[in-house]
């Protein structure tokens, strides 16, 4: 109920947002919108773009809320993120897994899971749009799993780690039939178990592994946005597979102070339970 009362303040809020900075920098909707680990991007995949619209010598910021509703479960985040001199980007996101149908099947002690999510993204070289090489950023994400008992109890090893990932990223003027065209590829270093909501490392496998993760979105206009996402999982649970996951989604960003994304998730298993395809919805203000 918590979580339901901050994801509904989190979007009001959205709508006082004032138009403070940035109001002639980058292009709209080059900011991208909020990932559900706070990090600027899509929504299961950060981007190499920083939070908010801040050029060089400005800040930009960014809140958000995220509800996923899958069959079984569902997930709430809310978040915030700033960035400076469209350089460097700091992030913090609260995540709720509410375990659902899964609590009576299984008698389990907690009806959800909790985490949170420091980032910290720094900008290498390179460009979105005006330079010959391609955005270029590295970031790194503390987690820290909050209720790790059932976590524990399924074979995870940790309740709290630290993973890092490369994300690179280029919007294509007028490369898909006249219509923008932005292509992201990150490659992320982690042992998170379905993010960390079910800890990290595992007893088939305790090493970080090398994942994939991509997005490609066509921009209709400068306002409408439509695309795809892929994240590859690691596998280190015996007692569940883990899934890969991928969405299809719409992003509309009426002005530089509001952002909407609305999906589709194929999510597949988590935690003994397939299928777990449903909906993604986001909102987020840009300071």
């Amino acid at each position: 109920m918590k979580f339901r009362v901050s994801f509904v303040l989190c979007s009001l809020a959205l709508g006082w947002v004032a138009p403070v900075l940035a109001d002639q920098g980058r292009l709209l909707a080059t900011g991208g919108a909020s990932s559900i680990e706070g990090a600027a991007g899509g929504g299961i995949t950060p981007w190499a773009v920083l939070a908010g619209y801040g050029e060089q010598g400005e800040w930009g910021a960014t809140v958000f809320g995220t509800t996923v509703n899958l069959p079984d479960y569902r997930l709430d985040v809310v978040g915030m993120a700033a960035s400076y001199d469209n350089r460097i980007e700091v992030s913090y996101a609260r995540q709720r897994f509410d375990l659902g149908s899964l609590v009576h099947k299984l008698g389990l002690p907690e009806d959800s899971l909790s985490q949170d999510v420091f980032g910290l993204k720094v900008r290498l070289f390179g460009d979105l749009i005006y330079d010959d090489l391609p955005q270029v950023s590295l970031g790194l994400e503390y987690k820290h799993q909050r209720d790790f008992l059932i976590p524990s109890l399924v074979g995870a090893k940790r309740d709290h780690d630290v993973e890092g990932y490369l994300a690179a990223s280029r919007l294509f003027l007028g490369a898909a039939f006249g219509y923008d065209l932005l292509v992201n590829g990150n490659l992320r270093y982690s042992r998170a178990n379905e993010l960390g909501v079910l800890g990290f490392g595992g007893d088939r496998r305790d090493t970080r592994s090398v994942l994939k993760e991509g997005s490609v979105a066509v921009m209709f206009n400068p306002r409408w946005a439509m695309g795809v996402e892929y994240r590859e999982k690691p596998d280190n649970l015996s007692f569940s597979g883990e899934s890969d996951w991928a969405d299809v989604f719409v992003g509309w960003f009426p002005t530089k102070h509001v952002a909407f994304v609305l999906a589709y998730a194929r999510l597949g298993e988590i935690a003994t339970l397939d299928n777990q395809n449903g909906t993604y919805l986001s909102v987020q203000g840009s300071f």
